[in-house]
């Protein structure tokens, strides 16, 4: 536990024999981690995306999120933007003084379809609202 992508691990006297009878050699490993198509890494770090709806983003909820250890719950604050970071202590690789966190990247997903009320309500908030996301 705690090893890191590109760390040499040295394994003394498991390596091969020595010649004419010497002691064994030492065992080297090189770690390589494979990528996962969920999880990015960084150092001890693990960043994921975070599929949130768009109410959720405005209003904050408290959303279920995968981590490489299962699955656990994270509060979206009110007013959460796409790329926002949220963090999860610990939750990262482990480490020997500190184990590292879990990045939970929030990513708002708008439905493909919409029902008519739904559609309604989209207009309705685009006639009451004046916020410009492309101002400032």
């Amino acid at each position: 536990a705690g090893v890191t992508d590109g760390q040499t691990i040295r394994l003394p006297g498991q390596g091969g024999r020595g010649t004419e009878g010497g002691a064994p050699g030492d065992l080297y490993l090189h770690v390589s981690i494979e990528p996962d198509p969920r999880f990015r890494l960084d150092g001890r770090d693990i960043e994921t995306d975070l599929r949130v709806a768009p109410w959720e983003a405005a209003l904050g909820a408290t959303v279920p999120v995968q981590g490489p250890g299962g699955t656990t719950r994270i509060k979206v604050p009110p007013g959460s933007s796409s790329d926002k970071r949220l963090r999860i202590r610990g939750q990262g690789l482990p480490g020997p003084k500190n184990d590292g966190d879990l990045y939970a990247r929030v990513r708002i997903v708008v439905p493909e379809q919409s029902s008519a009320e739904e559609q309604a309500l989209y207009e309705k908030l685009a006639e009451l609202s004046d916020f410009d996301p492309r101002s400032g």
